[in-house]
């Protein structure tokens, strides 16, 4: 027991024992305190209320039942009821509560109350409801708690209680009927003494570690009481067992963020009374059961990343309660059933991320609910339903499909309803339709990438909503108009690869909220207006590939949180602002402007001067000139050296010479590849390759491999057919096979999309990989290729990833990774990257860099996979790799998501910087809650600048030194500068580590 629980004990006996001599001591019988007020006064004396919430409890008061939050029973007078929520309480739960032996309700939960349960509440024996939700209690569950004789709801959900769920919860289970242990950190199995709780109704589980085989399950079938059961958010894997039909009072089934696999269960048919169904996050594979139309009752149904295939049913308009759909991230298949028109009381609709093709089925608009629509990242085409802009529909999503035709004009309900419309990468044609001028919610419109030919209109200044407009690539011309702004929400406005024209409007500083400003690739001209200075909270700024003209206005240099500016290929002159990040641009986001001023640019600085005085010379003649400036006026006139016809002749005669030239030239060299021998290109390798037009190139690195497999001979898909899926990353999808008996490798299937195709290319780029070698590295084995397909072979960590210790497959394969564990993967990982980036000229860099992609061997030793593999792509660019690597939600530097700053070492530093920080916390980048989302970056920084480091540490560590921490997390935040320059080299991260693990005496002996 900790000296502050000794203190608080203390002073709770103190005042126990005051009060009783008290009431001993006095005379006035109507003056002595019942058992009640003492019990309650003695537990208000151990806690803290910060907001004086207790202040009416009075120990001069003969009862409590007065008193707030407290309820008495009227036929004796005693208290029956506390219920404590949401006060703000703190403190560890001391004595005095078990003094209230008529108290049947206590509801302490969404406090701050901390330590270990208290195992005097399980003395109240008249207790049948205890809620201790949403606070902060550790340890176990005492015993106890389910062996009250008159308890029937227990709820401990959202706490950090850990250690095995203990049997004895379960003592007295028959009479119980809600039992909530969600939210903690319990580990292991459910206990098998489960199965007796048969009168219980509602059993939350969710959000722990709780794994197990199939086997367990069998018990819970038996619990044919059961109401409500959620297993969601742990690690149960495996088929689900046959039974479930036994619960056939079962209202709401939640089993999502789980492993089970196999076939969907069938007979989850059978619990007619079904209402709520979550399936959702797990591996089930095969086609949605048949039996499920038997379901009547159900109102939503969420079935979204698996691996289902087939069809969506056309027995699904059947269920005619359905309130929510979603079967999105899976692998189905075929065209639409009409039959979803059917389902008359469907809100929301998911379907995205299939490969459902046809048309949209127009009898979705019947549907006439619905407010949720998405249908992104399928195959479907022709024309957008009109029927659909006729709902009430608040978010539609059909980007990344390939649909056709114009954007339907929308009725009044249709425009003032909508929240967000994303027609995305599309083939879209016609114009945009004004009315969406009437969009007085819509908060993002997304209709970049299609084929539509418009203008901007100056409606759009009217959506006083509007914080995001992505119009990229759609065809937009004319000017941007100056009411753009009127509504001063915007915060991302996107114009980029349009044909825009005139200046930039001055109104552009009424944007006060934006801070993503890009217009590059249009045509507009004129100066860099002044206004934009107004944008305080602007971080992103391009203008790059337009006509901008004069200098760059001093006021910007004011814009201190600017993170990325690209002015490039403009007509720009001068010099630079002082101040911000114009000092500091790289190159390339200058480069193209003849006469702008900077040290880092190889030209001549050209300043806006007045021009000199030009004279018509046939003027001046005409005027008060002498002869000799008549003569020059005549020879100016006869000087004229060629026509507008014969300069375009020339410029033509030119243009199909050098086309001439040009396909000699390509000629040439195509036939020059093909004659060079194939020998040359093998005879880089150690091993002898195996190639043939049918069955491809197998190259093996090292000679001890066997490239006389016959899988590899044959058919090198065969052998992925025989291996098994392990992953799927930016590049492709992963998966484990053995190659050579005993010995097994991962093998990585490449994306073929943007892969260089050209073999010489390709094997010229792998074997530079091959090359690495380093103990903090996946070495690369070899490769085999075909214009089709793709591979490339390396060894396999046995130990997964870093992402499923920290996030996923830890909480059932492995024990929590310790301080020592954690610091040896920072460490390891910072070597390797350092190799990566000082061994090799031009340096190799990640771009990617994230716990999935570090694995961990047999020994926990860390391996970067993945390295290189930018290399692979045709053209290493910023947008191409910001495409490819939007995947990685929070490890991305903000300068590789646009053109602006040079792309160097400082890109992979900075996901370094956030690994480390998911080290220490256990926590992802960005966590997404109900009502705020969490950025880790900001949540380690306050609570350091609070002076509580300690409170950002996983909890799943037991013993984590201070001294080490805090300079760890220190340096994660340093890593994830928001100015590339700011960050430290991989080298001298590796040197801090090192430092920080020096012994304190040897530290100081050091400096």
């Amino acid at each position: 027991m900790t000296m502050e629980a000794v203190s608080v004990s203390a002073v709770s006996w103190l005042l126990l024992v005051f009060l009783s001599a008290s009431i001993c001591r006095a005379t006035d019988v109507s003056l002595q305190l019942n058992d009640d007020v003492l019990g309650l006064i003695v537990f208000k004396s151990g806690i803290h209320d910060p907001n004086s919430a207790l202040n009416s409890w009075n120990e001069d008061d003969d009862t409590p039942c007065s008193w707030s939050f407290v309820k008495c029973d009227a036929t004796n007078g005693l208290v029956s009821e506390v219920a404590l929520d949401g006060l703000g309480l703190s403190g560890k739960i001391g004595r005095g509560l078990e003094k209230l032996q008529n108290l049947r309700v206590l509801s302490l939960s969404r406090n701050n109350f901390s330590g270990n349960l208290s195992p005097e509440l399980a003395r109240i024996g008249s207790l049948n409801s205890l809620n201790l939700s949403y606070n902060g209690f550790t340890g176990s569950i005492p015993a106890g708690y389910g062996a009250m004789k008159s308890i029937r709801v227990l709820d401990f959900s959202e706490n950090l209680l850990s250690g095995p769920v203990p049997d004895h919860l379960f003592e007295n289970c028959t009479i119980i009927r809600f039992i909530s242990i969600g939210g903690n950190l319990f580990a292991g199995s459910l206990p098998k003494v489960l199965s007796k709780c048969v009168g219980l109704g509602s059993l939350n589980v969710s959000g722990n570690r709780l794994s197990g085989s199939p086997d367990f399950v069998n018990g819970l079938w038996m619990l044919n009481q059961l109401r409500m059961l959620d297993l969601s958010s742990n690690a149960f894997g495996g088929p689900v067992p046959a039974g479930i039909s036994g619960l056939h009072n079962l209202k709401e089934l939640y089993l999502h963020k789980n492993q089970f696999s196999g076939p969907l269960p069938p007979d989850i048919g059978s619990c007619i009374h079904l209402v709520h169904m979550d399936l959702s996050s797990n591996l089930f594979t095969g086609e949605v059961p048949s039996l499920f139309q038997g379901l009547s009752s159900l109102s939503y149904i969420d079935l979204s990343r698996n691996k289902l295939n087939g069809n969506v049913p056309t027995w699904i308009g059947s269920l005619s309660n359905l309130q929510f759909l979603d079967f999105s991230g899976n692998y189905m298949n075929g065209s639409l059933p009409p039959s979803l028109g059917d389902l008359k009381q469907l809100q929301h609709l998911g379907l995205s991320e299939n490969r459902f093709s046809g048309e949209i089925p127009g009898r979705i608009a019947e549907c006439n609910k619905l407010s949720e629509l998405s249908l992104r990242n399928n195959d479907f085409i022709g024309n957008i339903p009109p029927g659909l802009f006729q709902l009430g529909l608040e978010q539609i999503d059909l980007a990344s499909n390939d649909l056709s035709g114009s954007i339907p004009s929308g009725s009044t309900q249709f425009f003032q309803s909508l929240r967000a419309l994303d027609l995305s990468n599309n083939n879209l044609t016609g114009e945009i339709p004004v009315e969406m001028s009437f969009c007085t919610n819509m908060k993002y419109l997304n209709l970049s990438w299609n084929n539509l030919r418009s203008k901007l209109h100056p409606e759009f200044g009217d959506l006083k909503s509007l914080s995001q407009l992505d119009l990229r690539h759609t065809g937009l011309y004319g000017s941007i108009p100056s009411e753009l702004c009127d509504a001063n929400a915007l915060v991302v406005l996107q114009l980029d690869g349009n044909s825009l024209t005139n200046p930039i409007p001055k109104e552009i500083g009424n944007c006060s909220s934006l801070t993503y400003l890009s217009l590059s690739h249009n045509s507009l001209d004129g100066p860099i207006p002044m206004e934009l200075s107004k944008l305080r909270k602007l971080l992103i700024l391009n203008l790059a590939y337009n006509k901008l003209s004069g200098e760059i206005p001093e006021q910007l240099g004011g814009l201190v949180n600017l993170l990325v500016v690209n002015l490039s290929y403009n007509k720009l002159t001068g010099k630079l602002p002082r101040g911000s990040i114009f000092q500091n641009l790289d190159p390339s986001s200058l480069e193209g402007n003849v006469g702008l001023c900077s040290p880092k640019l190889s030209q001549k600085c050209q300043m806006n001067v007045p021009k000199p005085l030009a004279l018509n010379p046939v003027e001046y003649n005409n005027g008060n000139g002498n002869a000799r400036s008549g003569s020059i006026s005549q020879k100016f006139k006869h000087k004229r050296f060629l026509t507008v016809s014969a300069m375009i002749a020339i410029c033509a005669a030119v243009v199909i010479a050098v086309g001439v030239v040009m396909v000699t030239l390509l000629n040439v060299t195509a036939r020059r590849r093909r004659e060079f021998p194939q020998a040359a290109s093998e005879s880089l390798c150690s091993s002898t390759p195996k190639a043939s037009s049918a069955m491809g190139k197998l190259v093996l690195f090292s000679s001890a491999a066997d490239s006389n497999s016959e899988d590899w001979v044959n058919n090198a898909q065969s052998l992925l057919n025989k291996a098994s899926e392990i992953g799927k990353g930016v590049f492709g999808t992963v998966y484990r096979a053995c190659v050579t008996e005993g010995s097994d490798v991962a093998i990585k299937k490449l994306i073929t999309s943007n892969i260089v195709q050209s073999q010489d290319d390709f094997d010229r780029e792998v074997q530079i990989l091959g090359k690495v070698r380093h103990p903090n590295l996946i070495s690369l084995k070899g490769y085999y290729w075909t214009p089709q397909l793709q591979l490339l072979i390396s060894e396999f960590a046995a130990n997964g990833s870093l992402h499923d210790r920290l996030h996923e497959d830890s909480v059932s394969r492995w024990p929590p990774l310790s301080w020592a564990q954690r610091f040896k993967i920072a460490l390891g990982t910072a070597k390797g990257l350092t190799h990566l980036h000082q061994s090799y000229r031009p340096p190799i860099i990640h771009y990617n860099i994230k716990p999935s992609n570090i694995l961990l061997d047999e020994s926990l030793n860390p391996k970067i996979s993945d390295f290189g593999l930018a290399r692979l792509l045709p053209k290493l660019d910023q947008h191409i790799l910001s495409s490819r690597f939007q995947s990685a939600l929070g490890y991305v530097a903000p300068e590789l998501a646009c053109q602006s700053l040079r792309i160097n070492e400082k890109c992979d530093i900075y996901g370094y910087g956030i690994l480390v920080l998911e080290l220490v916390t256990g926590r992802r980048p960005v966590e997404y809650g109900e009502d705020d989302v969490l950025i880790l970056c900001d949540y380690v920084r306050s609570l350091i600048e609070l002076g509580n480091p300690m409170e950002c540490v996983d909890p799943r560590m037991s013993e984590c030194p201070e001294e080490e921490v805090l300079p760890v997390l220190k340096l994660g935040l340093v890593c994830t500068s928001q100015i590339p320059s700011s960050r430290p080299s991989m080298a001298e991260v590796v040197q801090i580590l090192q430092v920080i693990k020096t012994p304190l005496q040897e530290r100081m002996e050091i400096f």
